[in-house]
């Protein structure tokens, strides 16, 4: 006999063992809320604007040279490099003992990143103190606008905007919503593959489809588990007891 299973098989494991599944589910996107909600710290991202121009002495009123803005448009992925080098980072940890990290910490932590086809890039960092990461994020800008000049023939780096500092914002992490949403995914793929795991170790027969499916021939007869409210039901039911009843109740007499 072929021992391959159809849709219909899957969707007998499946509803063989629903609750099994349903339990695992619940449980673990439950425990997922719980983690997210109550357990995992909060996260703030502050963030700078920053853009580089053309140098100032290099400005003609009036004019707007399209080469030089593709050249400094495409200078951006160079400027996003150096800001995350030692250049910068030594720098910010000297001026700053008080961050407490390392120029490698700071390297790995720091985010850039540009909009396309335009000279602003935004720098990101977070945290669990938003306080602490609008600090370091206004000290790396600040220091890239004092630094880049030193490397590069850039003298109109100006800083757009800084992260503010008295501002409460909302976290960035955990994505609560999304940490549920993962859950709820990676549990039921769990709890189906658990099923058809134990469907699998199971190589128990129980029903007559379970018989003809592994001999390949038909059921002749069954015996079915009586538990003993059903035999002294049936015993109660049947003629001969019935009849017994009658010749006790007649010898009484």
């Amino acid at each position: 006999m072929s021992t391959e299973l159809d849709l219909r098989d899957y969707f007998r494991i499946l509803r063989k063992r629903i609750w099994l599944i349903v339990a695992i589910v619940l449980l673990s996107t439950l425990a997922a809320a719980v983690y997210s909600m109550f357990f995992k710290e909060a996260v703030y991202q502050a963030s700078t604007k920053i853009i580089v121009n053309r140098a100032a002495n290099q400005a003609v009123a009036g004019q707007l040279d399209l080469n030089e803005i593709n050249t400094n448009i495409r200078m951006i992925d160079t400027y996003k490099e150096i800001i995350r080098t030692p250049a910068i980072m030594d720098r910010v940890v000297a001026e700053h003992p008080e961050f407490g990290l390392s120029s490698e910490q700071l390297i790995q932590r720091i985010q850039v990143n540009s909009v396309n086809n335009t000279q602003v890039m935004t720098l990101s960092f977070q945290d669990t103190s938003y306080r602490k990461a609008a600090e370091i994020v206004n000290a790396v800008s600040l220091i890239f606008q004092q630094e880049i000049p030193n490397l590069f023939n850039v003298e109109n780096v100006s800083i757009l905007n800084e992260a503010k500092m008295d501002i409460t914002p909302a976290p960035v992490a955990p994505n609560i919503p999304l940490n549920i949403a993962i859950g709820f995914i990676v549990s039921l793929m769990l709890a189906a593959g658990l099923a058809f795991l134990l469907e699998y170790m199971d190589d128990t027969l129980k029903t007559e489809e379970d018989i003809h499916q592994a001999l390949g021939l038909p059921t002749l007869a069954m015996i079915t588990r009586v538990d003993e409210q059903e035999k002294q039901q049936a015993k109660q039911e049947s003629p001969s007891y019935q009849k017994a009843g009658e010749l006790e109740r007649a010898s009484f007499k």
